[in-house]
């Protein structure tokens, strides 16, 4: 028991010390403008969250759709290389049940036959089921060799998931294209 008191007290004479040279190597090393600029710094990036195109695509404004999603001609595969998700359990924007969405994607720009206007499209695979045989796509509008990777429709995209095997693509809308030249 005794022993157990001086160990006690051991560790919190050791603690106060710890925690007092700590707080005075912070007090030493750091200034109020340095906590002001991290915490100005903090509170850019949170209000430019809004700005990344994750956040807008959540909050696209509704496009109007023309033709059939389960066609290779379908407006917004324009630059869509790969299996139609459509065709394979899922919808034009969502994977297939069991399927995970990677994190990683490519964008595209296509034109909408109904309104007239070029959208930005972001392409996203699904993986970590078999390959889908149905609906087959290879649209190579404005494709860049294969060596330039970042605008190649033929790289398969399944990194960041838990299985990297291939199983289709989905084309979600990210928003109005500018046509700024």
């Amino acid at each position: 028991m005794i022993a157990n008191l001086r160990l006690a007290k051991v560790f919190w004479r050791w603690m106060d010390r710890s925690a007092g040279s700590g707080s005075r190597h912070l007090a030493r090393t750091t200034s109020r403008r340095s906590v002001l600029a991290r915490l100005g710094t903090l509170l850019t990036g949170v209000a430019a969250l809004p700005l990344l195109p994750v956040a807008r695509a959540l909050g696209a404004e509704s496009v109007s759709e023309l033709g059939d999603p389960q066609s290779c001609e379908y407006w917004r595969y324009c630059a869509l290389g790969g299996t139609l998700c459509a065709c394979c359990g899922g919808t034009y924007n969502s994977c297939p049940p069991g399927s995970e969405l990677s994190p990683v994607s490519w964008v595209g720009t296509c034109h909408n036959p109904v309104d007239g206007r070029d959208y930005l499209i972001s392409y996203s695979d699904c993986c970590g089921k078999a390959f889908c045989e149905r609906c087959e796509c290879h649209n190579t509008e404005r494709e860049r060799p294969v060596y330039y990777a970042a605008k190649s429709t033929s790289a398969l995209w399944c990194f960041g998931t838990q299985s990297r095997a291939y199983h289709c693509t989905i084309g979600v809308v990210l928003g109005v294209a500018n046509d700024e030249n």
